[in-house]
């Protein structure tokens, strides 16, 4: 009877926090996932020596030229389209996005999308200047605090994921 209500009493601790650890995984994954494709994005601009970009879940956020409209045919968010010629403006392969990105996961705002040249420089699509600042936002109402990884290009180059906490509407 003791081993059991220790049992029972671990048990009863240990769920909230492998329900929290799972979460926070799941965020994590994510994250990553979606820095993979933006550093997927840059590559394969400097491969070709021409432009990719890592698109936004939002059609009108994207452009409106053969990238941004590729960008809103793909399927899932943070998908890469990579342009094959510069002079024909021909697409050459569109990678799909983050499939992780389901509920309780959720973005807090939109995703950015950002445009990368033959140098690797990103920019945000319609700007000039290189791109600096939030790109993404993935977070959890079901966790209170570590609940947000933000992801940010800094330069247009430098990509880093904070954890940060918050609401998550």
């Amino acid at each position: 009877m003791i081993t059991l209500a220790v049992a029972a009493i671990l048990t009863v601790i240990a769920i909230p926090s492998f329900k929290r650890i799972t979460l926070s995984n799941r965020l994590s994954t994510t994250a990553n996932d979606l820095v993979d494709a933006i550093n997927t994005a840059r590559m394969a601009a400097v491969k070709r020596n021409t432009f990719a970009q890592f698109c936004s879940d939002v059609a009108a956020n994207n452009g409106g030229d053969t990238l941004g409209t590729a960008c809103s045919a793909a399927p899932l968010p943070g998908a890469v389209v990579e342009l094959e010629d510069a002079a024909t403006n021909a697409t050459l392969k569109i990678q799909a996005g983050t499939s992780k990105l389901t509920t309780p996961l959720q973005v807090s705002g939109t995703i950015q999308a950002v445009r990368f040249d033959g140098q690797g420089l990103g920019r945000p699509v319609g700007s000039t200047g290189v791109m600096t600042g939030v790109v993404a936002d993935i977070c959890t109402s079901q966790m209170s605090s570590d609940n947000h990884r933000v992801i940010s290009i800094t330069t247009g180059t430098i990509v880093t994921t904070a954890t940060t906490s918050g609401s998550c509407p």
